[in-house]
């Protein structure tokens, strides 16, 4: 034996003792998972979606081979042809593999044209297969050893303990696991540990962040909430944002201190009580004299999308007052994972305490009530309304970011679409009262628009709307309907390949020029100005506004 087969001989031995079939099922797995998804991925990504494609398509293959064999088909191959085989499935392989990855990087860079990104280097396809053997073999050999300790266990409790005794001992345990999961202490305990253990993460001041001095702003001098009680994303909030002289360099318009209210969760013992924080800080503002107040509902630690919130500020002059409170200490991908109850709980007990004060002032003093938030905040805010119908009934407009897939009232309103229009943008009723915009003109609609108007706000290219535990087996209408302008049209759905590569986009959703992804930016100008029609306000005052939130250059900004 030379020194290459003495080198090569142990891979070759464990090459042995994989089974074909899961070989076959992971080769087929590997072509599926490098077709285009939603995003750009960078390639480690890539990777570890390929590599988790991989190790479930050789797990089903296993899987197909034991239930045949259960069923009594026992093929009795010879030798050479159980060789003849391994050889015509290695040659696939040598022929499929670098041919897909080198598709791969082609489809990748078709999708980084598309939403505007620069182009990857080709010569990271190498590494992909890398990181996909790689985590395809951890994850193999982890349920191969999950095998042999459950059978070491098993021989173990034979010779310690009677088969009776452990038979009884398990159900013990199994029920108790049981009764801990079904009442939820188990999961109540593993989020309030988790929330206490970022608590301490929640101290910072973002960079160019200070402390207002204008008693407009919650964490000032002259609010009952102490700055360094609002909690990392609530001094952002409360510290940023256009002041009444920025609006009228904006507009050419006089305007007043926007009211920007803010309460953190360390502030009081619940989050019931957080909102009446925040409630009293409407009081000592006198928000309720103001023109529209907007509540809103944050994502995980607290945060507000800026270009939202300030659009808001700008296209009403200021005469406005946004109510908002942080719930969680937990990061926005944690809690969107973990903990999807808290932001309900958060989001009907901001907007039930501001709607008990509102509906009880006089009807043609009291201010325009709106809503907004985006991703976890459009989910925990929309659980105030029993339905969109509801809702439009209840405010006078509403702009809902990026809403998550698992949404009961997103889902609802999507169901209802008119029959032929798709899930990306359906038009629900005509659009009366509710409609689906990707950008400001698609809410032009030819069809009459009511006063209450509620958006829903949602990119073709977002992974965090159309992410579903359901991609893992059912194809989605989304992916049976044209796709949308900045998603690839080659992208299909496949079973299980599909999930993962939507799964691992969520990832850098947010890593994308505003328009496309989770990247919701300056547009919100516009989604604003279809929404509360302000008096005399036209196209180039919103491009003004744009303009303004981005940085560039103002055009036709008052001197």
């Amino acid at each position: 034996m030379n020194a290459f087969a003495r080198a090569t001989a142990p891979v070759r031995r464990y090459c042995r003792r994989l089974h074909p079939v899961g070989l076959t099922f992971a080769l087929v797995f590997f072509t599926w998972s490098i077709s285009p998804s939603l995003l750009p991925r960078a390639w480690y990504l890539q990777g570890v979606a390929t590599g988790l494609s991989v190790a479930f398509g050789y797990g089903i293959g296993c899987l197909v081979a034991w239930i045949v064999r259960g069923c009594g088909v026992r093929p009795d191959w010879s030798p050479r042809t159980r060789r003849i085989g391994r050889w015509l499935l290695g040659a696939a392989a040598v022929v499929l593999i670098p041919v897909y990855l080198v598709l791969g990087a082609v489809w990748q860079n078709y999708v980084r044209d598309l939403v505007g990104v620069e182009r990857s280097n080709e010569a990271n396809t190498l590494l992909v297969a890398l990181i996909a053997l790689a985590v395809w073999f951890v994850l193999l050999e982890g349920a191969r050893g999950i095998r042999v300790g459950t059978r070491k266990a098993s021989d173990l409790a034979r010779r310690v303990v009677p088969w009776p005794a452990a038979n009884v001992a398990g159900l013990v345990i199994a029920a108790v696991v049981a009764v801990l999961i079904v009442n939820g202490a188990l999961y109540r305990g593993l989020i309030a540990f988790a929330n206490w253990s970022f608590s301490g993460a929640d101290t910072a001041t973002a960079e160019g962040v200070e402390q207002p001095t204008v008693p407009e702003r919650s964490g000032s001098p002259a609010s009952a909430q102490a700055w360094d009680t609002l909690g990392q994303e609530g001094r952002t909030f409360v510290g940023r944002g256009p002041d009444a002289a920025d609006i009228t360099a904006v507009t050419g318009r006089p305007a007043l201190e926007p009211i920007r209210v803010y309460a953190g969760r360390e502030s009081a013992d619940s989050v019931a009580s957080v909102a009446n924080l925040v409630v009293a800080e409407l009081d000592r503002t006198k928000a309720w004299e103001r023109k529209v107040l907007a509540v809103n509902t944050t994502t995980g630690r607290g945060w507000v999308n800026q270009n939202v919130a300030s659009s808001l500020e700008y296209i009403e002059g200021g005469d406005t007052a946004i109510a908002s409170m942080q719930y969680s200490f937990l990061p926005s991908p944690l809690a969107f994972i973990a903990d999807r109850e808290t932001p309900q709980v958060a989001g009907r007990a901001l907007f039930n305490a501001v709607f008990a004060r509102w509906i009880d002032m006089d009807v043609d003093t009291r201010p325009k009530l709106v809503v907004f938030g985006e991703s976890l905040g459009a989910y925990g805010g929309q659980n105030a309304f029993a339905g969109y119908q509801d809702m439009a009934t209840r405010v006078d407009g509403g702009l809902w970011v990026g809403t998550p897939n698992f949404t009961p009232q997103w889902q609802e309103v999507t169901e209802d679409r008119e029959p032929g229009t798709p899930e990306i943008l359906p038009i629900v009723g005509d659009g009366a009262a509710v409609r689906f915009a990707s950008d400001p003109e698609d809410l032009d609609l030819a069809a009459e628009w009511g006063p209450r108007r509620i958006v829903y706000w949602q990119h073709a290219s977002d992974p965090i709307v159309w992410w579903s535990s359901s991609l893992l087996l059912n194809k989605p209408d989304w992916l049976s309907e044209p796709r949308g302008r900045d998603v690839d049209p080659n992208m299909t759905w496949m079973p299980l390949v599909t999930f993962w590569q939507v799964t691992l986009d969520m990832v850098f959703s947010a890593d994308v020029p505003a328009g496309h992804g989770h990247a919701y930016g300056a547009d919100a100008a516009g989604m604003w100005a279809r929404i509360l029609q302000p008096q005399g306000w036209s196209e180039a005052d919103t491009a003004r506004v744009q303009a303004a939130l981005t940085g560039d250059e103002v055009p036709g900004k008052a001197p």
